[in-house]
């Protein structure tokens, strides 16, 4: 079944409130997962679960969390993402806006970069193809 970018929001949306406890007006396309909505690791579980559940999909986790990107010794030099690192989390995640981060690629930054709106697009992808 094919889902609308509206119906993908709200469903995406609900699942955020409902994981995260956030009221309806803090969820929004430009939130930022952690930043602006205060997820934490385990939240992401959660949220993986009730999407997965809202949609009838399969989410693995190193398609949303690229944790062995991260914590490579060769795609991570000083704290910061090389460009090679760049381009394999470009590869693995192409629903995510890594414009900002590319600027400054500090690892400790990257779990304040995924947006709602890049959470919605990933779905997207799995749901619509």
């Amino acid at each position: 079944m094919a889902y609308t970018q509206e119906e993908v929001f709200e469903k995406v949306k609900a699942a955020l409130m409902d994981a995260l406890q956030v009221d309806d007006d803090e969820v929004t396309a430009d939130a930022t997962m952690v930043g602006d909505l205060g997820a934490e690791s385990i939240d992401f579980l959660d949220i993986v679960y009730k999407l997965e559940r809202a949609f009838d999909i399969e989410i693995p986790r190193e398609e949303l969390f690229p944790d062995d990107i991260l914590t490579s010794s060769e795609l991570v030099q000083d704290g910061k993402v090389t460009p090679e690192g760049l381009e394999q989390l470009k590869a693995r995640m192409p629903f995510a806006d890594l414009t900002r981060f590319e600027t400054n690629p500090l690892v400790q930054d990257f779990a304040n970069l995924l947006t709602v709106s890049d959470l919605c697009r990933y779905v997207e992808t799995k749901v619509n193809g």
